[in-house]
């Protein structure tokens, strides 16, 4: 009796492996996404934009403008006076097309209306933004904004962020324009002047002025965001380039710790700064739980998974399996932790007012930024739930919930256009969707779409990560030849009036 059982049971144990085997191999070889025929852009093409002289003097005059800003309100007016002025003399043919209307937005900021000849077709919007942040020339190799060329790279503040793209979409309008374009499809353009500090006087002021103007729906919305990784995603054959379809939302919390001022000689038990060192120990050390599968992250990695190499290929096309190994590999980088989960950092602590006096009180900052499946009070009520001690304060300094998750199935347009536009100018590159854990403008939007896509058009190396915010920041003047034409195809792409019918049955 008992070897029968245990007959019946290695049967039934072996028969389980054989099948989960089944489904794995099967899945992994017949996973896919929707890939669409597209015609790849060369530089024989009589369409392709080469970066002359004359483009790239352009772009490096306006890196000149030091359009840095500081915080809310407080941004250099006179530089991007300067370079709005610029703007409007480097593209002469743009700027007088009878087809473009151009206004400026509370000063500095400005938005193109382009119109299209078929009114039926919803208007879709391509942003970007002219302020910088701040530099520190003496970490630089150059000078931050002499827009210096070496090695092939322009080096200055605003290479990739986000001068790059103001100036290459103009680019590629001032070619379309010149060779007669008639577009079909409506469209806007807006440049904001301090995205880097909130974008409240610049992308908020131009999303009111559309909503005066009647626009009350966008087709999609395109900005900065993630960017094609070279040797960054691990296991790949090739280059990753990712669209952000999901921004991270963020809350600053202040904890307080309240005690008495004593002498140093008769200290209590717990002082203040005892009490809130240890609640930033559980905060720091336990941390929120990965939400991976509950964002676009899951996606990115099965999006993905067709062109790794074969070990990585088998896991990542079979995350209904292997979710709770992936999770705990990507939670040990702190660059692919942020993906998956609401993470913590503690930015301040302040307690003491003399070396022989016990604090009266202890305070430490808090910063965290949300995953796109938490709200800001879930949150709260977590760091609540770990730190279990009353007599921290808890309070919300800032807070800005995550942004909507964007659609980008394969039928749905915004997505699709972008996905073909980035393959056309990076012709072996594999996209998928990802989550923007930084923030962009695109919160000022939402209320006009929810097809809200960010990708930067900037080719991006292990070390050059570092250089966004960071020292050195550049781009090579190749990489500023494929974000004009990366624009060029993106507008070409979305004048169509839907994508081609899809007759792929295996997609996700």
């Amino acid at each position: 009796m008992a070897a029968s059982t245990c007959r019946l049971v290695l049967t039934i144990l072996c028969s389980v492996v054989f099948v989960l085997a089944a489904i794995v191999i099967i899945r992994t070889f017949t996973l896919s996404v929707r890939m669409d025929d597209i015609q790849i852009c060369d530089s024989k093409d009589d369409d392709f934009i080469e970066a002359t002289d004359e483009i790239i003097q352009k772009f490096r005059t306006a890196l000149r403008f030091k359009t840095v800003s500081l915080e809310a309100g407080i941004y250099d007016r006179d530089e991007l006076f300067k370079m709005v002025e610029f703007i409007k003399s480097a593209f002469p043919v743009v700027h007088s097309s009878p087809l473009v209307e151009f206004e400026v937005i509370n000063n500095y900021s400005l938005l193109y209306s382009v119109k299209g000849m078929d009114e039926s077709l919803t208007p879709y919007m391509l942003t970007s933004h002219l302020d910088v942040v701040p530099a520190e020339p003496e970490k630089w190799e150059v000078l931050p904004f002499s827009a210096e060329i070496k090695d092939g790279f322009i080096y200055g503040r605003g290479t990739i962020d986000d001068k790059h793209g103001v100036m290459a979409i103009l680019e590629a309008m001032e070619f379309l324009f010149m060779r007669g374009f008639q577009p079909v499809r409506s469209f806007y353009v807006g440049f904001g002047h301090d995205e880097e500090v909130a974008g409240t006087d610049g992308a908020l002021a131009i999303a009111q002025r559309l909503t005066q103007k009647g626009v009350t729906k966008l087709e999609f919305l395109s900005d900065e965001g993630l960017c094609v990784l070279d040797g960054i995603v691990p296991g790949m054959k090739t280059t990753t380039s990712l669209i952000g379809t999901s921004e991270k939302g963020q809350v600053i919390l202040r904890l307080r710790v309240k005690g008495s001022a004593g002498h140093s000689s008769m200290p209590p038990r717990e002082s203040s700064i005892g009490i809130l060192a240890r609640a930033v120990q559980r905060l720091e050390s336990i941390g929120h739980p990965s939400m991976f599968g509950h964002g676009p992250e899951k996606d990115t990695f099965e999006h993905l998974s067709s062109q790794m190499y074969f070990p990585h290929r088998v896991v990542m096309s079979n995350l209904w399996l292997f979710t709770p190994l992936v999770s705990w590999i990507l939670s040990r980088k702190p660059s692919t932790n942020a993906v998956l989960r609401t993470v913590t950092s503690v930015t301040r602590f302040d307690a003491g007012i003399k070396d022989n006096v016990l604090p009266p009180e202890a305070v430490a900052i808090v910063n965290h930024r949300i995953h796109p499946a938490q709200t800001v009070q879930e949150v709260i009520d977590y760091d609540r739930f770990l730190i279990n001690d009353d007599r921290v304060q808890i309070e919300v300094k800032y807070a800005q919930e995550s942004l909507p998750m964007s659609p980008y199935g394969s039928d749905d347009f915004g997505y699709q256009v972008i996905k073909n536009s980035i393959r056309q100018v990076w012709k072996d590159t594999v996209v998928a969707p990802g989550v923007m854990i930084g923030n962009t403008d695109t919160r000022h939007y939402v209320n006009l779409t929810h097809n809200i896509y960010r990708f930067s058009p900037t080719y991006m190396y292990p070390d050059d990560v570092a250089r966004f915010h960071g020292d050195n920041e550049r781009i090579s003047v190749k990489n500023y030849e494929q974000a004009i034409n990366f624009f060029y195809h993106l507008i070409q792409n979305a004048n169509k009036p839907g994508l081609k019918p899809s007759h792929s049955h295996s997609e996700l």
